[in-house]
């Protein structure tokens, strides 16, 4: 099988979304992908919304594993974009698969270090459910008028409760030779990468990475509900 990245045209996009929300989170993404030649492969993760005795034996591993399947059943190369917590899956999912992934797309979050978790969060009845806008910080919320944060916090479902603090599993170093793009929703390249260094192991995963670039949002942590039709562009400008 050829190395994914001889070519970065016309390929599989899987987008994956951050805790809380599904597939249709990426509804204003994907024209943009399909008018540049892309497929793109908006996915809902497992357990998504179901309850905590349905999903208590649902982990991050289950996460990345509905990645890579999704990865194995496409021919090709594969982009992942990932929202969030969806970094962390499409990070462990490019671990596994290194040779498949064109490049990694991370939108205003990191490549995460082994073995760390996505963030603690109150449990609720077995399971994770959205902490609402006034959990946020205010720079990540500030973009999104009342209108959208209505429309979207009644569209969010919990998630299985291990999955926020799983230990990511990434075994190997192929991960570091797929390139990655890190699109940041306040800060700029220079900004970027004087910070990172500050980060312990997440600053050493980010400068083991050998073809990485940064490119500023200028919003806050949803840019897909905020500025849809700019996050779209830079994400195909990412995958030319």
């Amino acid at each position: 099988m050829s190395d994914a990245r001889s070519t970065v045209a016309d390929m599989d996009v899987l987008l994956i979304p951050g805790l809380w929300l599904d597939a249709s989170s990426w509804r204003d993404i994907t024209p943009a992908l399909e008018a540049a030649s892309h497929t793109p492969h908006a996915l809902t993760m497992p357990g998504t919304g179901s309850s905590g005795a349905d999903s208590a034996e649902i982990g991050i591993v289950d996460w990345v594993d509905a990645v890579v399947a999704e990865i194995d059943a496409l021919d090709g190369p594969v982009a992942l974009v990932g929202h969030s917590g969806g970094g962390n899956v499409v990070w462990a999912a490019a671990a596994q698969r290194p040779q498949r992934v064109a490049r990694v797309v991370f939108v205003d979050t990191v490549p995460p270090p082994p073995g760390r978790g996505i963030s603690e969060f109150e449990i609720v009845d077995g399971v994770v459910p959205f902490p609402g806008w006034d959990f946020f910080d205010t720079e990540e919320v500030a973009d999104l008028d009342e209108e959208t944060r209505a429309e979207w916090a009644a569209r969010t479902a919990s998630v299985p409760a291990r999955v926020p603090t799983d230990p990511l599993p990434l075994d190997g170093d192929g991960r570091f030779g797929v390139p990655v793009t890190v699109l940041s929703g306040s800060m700029d390249e220079d900004a970027f990468r004087a910070a990172v260094k500050d980060w312990g192991p997440w600053g050493d995963e980010f400068a083991a990475i050998r073809d990485a670039e940064v490119v500023r949002l200028g919003s806050g942590h949803w840019p897909q509900f905020s500025q849809p039709q700019h996050l779209a562009g830079v994400i195909v400008d990412a995958l030319r």
